[in-house]
């Protein structure tokens, strides 16, 4: 994470002393680098250059409006997968032709409002949800255009909560019955096919499942063609993984590598949907320490950030990497993270060999900038965090953190 390394014993984020940082704006506290963020994206552009490629970040890792609105500067579509994100999107100043629509449960209101907004595509889980969208269509007097999601039936390899390629998974229309779910769709009304769609899942740290997944959507396209069928585009989804640990995850030019070459003489634009890989480095969450407590059997240091600003470690067992924000020489303890929520689940790390930390340090929860804040809840009635995005040596506030009155605005007695 080149974003964040020690300078004279201190943590920077860029040019800017983390610090610094949470002395004026408060903790816990979320920290973008704007530097990470770009060198991301470009990093997919750069790789995919040779083929026309749309790079729709998958916007549930993190929606912030600023990221976005980076993203939207640097040439970067939006995959979504709510009415919600869909507004997000816009108002950062997407445009509809770049925005492909994800998700299993699509409502009557949100099909009907992204057919308003012109989208891309809409990348369709079920029978069911194909006809709903051709009936609204429809009744709205246009075409949706669509991508079948195929599930190819490979294991990716990862956590079985973010693993969605399955045939037990809820994702995606069974590769044996989707060449004839395409002949069917194009007889329906108010449809028009333009894509395939495939995704296995998240935190790919190896590139074999993607490979495999990708010859059987080469295989579908060609038995597809052959029925008469053809698309303009192939959804690739995404899934590239990040370091959290010791991970060392395919990297953007490793997947263009394997896609490329066999894609160039198809005629199809491909699209792209990494989230994790493009935010998920670029961020820390902020902690400070408010008490240390050790038992016979633990030790405990008890932070002012708890799962409901990080949920993953509660969720998935995740690992983020800890950083004393001021370098600590000498002793380290063995103990747990935990934060100040009313759950015995509620921690940032367990059994870790961390630093002697004491009350008033800041740690940095490393990695954190994927399914961070986008995950954040008011549960036990505490307010979000704020959200600062770093530019070199200047950084701004791009979310404010929520005040008591927050949590209870649309409420009524």
């Amino acid at each position: 994470m080149s974003s964040f390394q020690y300078q004279d014993g201190r943590l920077y984020v860029e040019n800017l002393p983390v610090e610094e940082i949470v002395e004026k704006e408060g903790s816990p506290l979320y920290i973008y680098s704007k530097k990470a963020l770009v060198e991301r994206i470009r990093s997919y552009r750069d790789a995919f250059a040779s083929q026309p490629t749309l790079v729709a970040y998958a916007m549930k890792a993190n929606g912030n409006l600023a990221i976005l609105s980076l993203l939207a500067k640097e040439g970067a579509g939006i995959d979504v997968v709510s009415g919600g994100e869909l507004f997000r999107a816009r108002k950062a100043g997407i445009p509809g032709e770049k925005i492909v629509f994800a998700g299993v449960g699509k409502s009557r209101e949100e099909i009907a409002y992204a057919l308003r907004e012109k989208i891309l595509m809409f990348n369709i889980e079920s029978q069911d949800e194909l006809d709903h969208i051709s009936q609204v269509a429809v009744e709205m007097g246009t075409q949706a255009p669509v991508a079948l999601r195929v599930n190819p039936d490979v294991d990716p390899k990862t956590h079985p909560y973010i693993s969605t390629g399955m045939k037990k998974s809820k994702f995606g229309i069974p590769v044996e019955r989707a060449v004839a779910e395409y002949q069917r769709a194009s007889k329906l009304p108010g449809i028009k096919i333009v894509g395939i769609h495939q995704h296995i899942g998240s935190q790919l740290t190896e590139i074999s499942p993607f490979r495999d997944a990708f010859d059987r959507l080469l295989a579908f396209h060609s038995e597809l063609a052959g029925a008469g069928v053809r698309v303009t585009h192939l959804d690739l989804g995404g899934g590239l993984g990040i370091r959290y640990q010791s991970e060392e995850p395919p990297t953007p030019a490793d997947l263009a590598a394997l896609v490329l070459p066999r894609v160039k003489d198809l005629g199809v634009t491909l699209v792209l949907e990494p989230g994790r890989s493009i935010v998920g480095n670029a961020g820390i969450l902020v902690t400070r320490v408010l008490y240390r407590k050790t038992t016979a059997v633990k030790s405990f240091v008890i932070g002012d950030a708890g799962m409901n600003d990080l949920l993953r470690p509660s969720l998935y067992g995740a690992h983020h990497d800890l950083l004393p924000v001021r370098e600590k020489k000498g002793e380290t303890i063995k103990g747990d993270l935990v934060g100040p929520i009313c759950e015995t689940g509620d921690f940032l790390a367990t059994d870790r060999e961390m630093p002697d930390f004491v009350s008033g340090d800041l740690i940095a929860v490393m990695s954190a900038g994927a399914y961070g804040f986008s995950m954040a809840s008011n549960y036990n009635a505490r307010p979000r965090p704020a959200e600062v995005l770093v530019d070199g040596g200047s950084y701004r506030v791009v979310r404010d953190r929520e005040s008591f009155e927050d949590l209870v605005r649309g409420e009524r007695v």
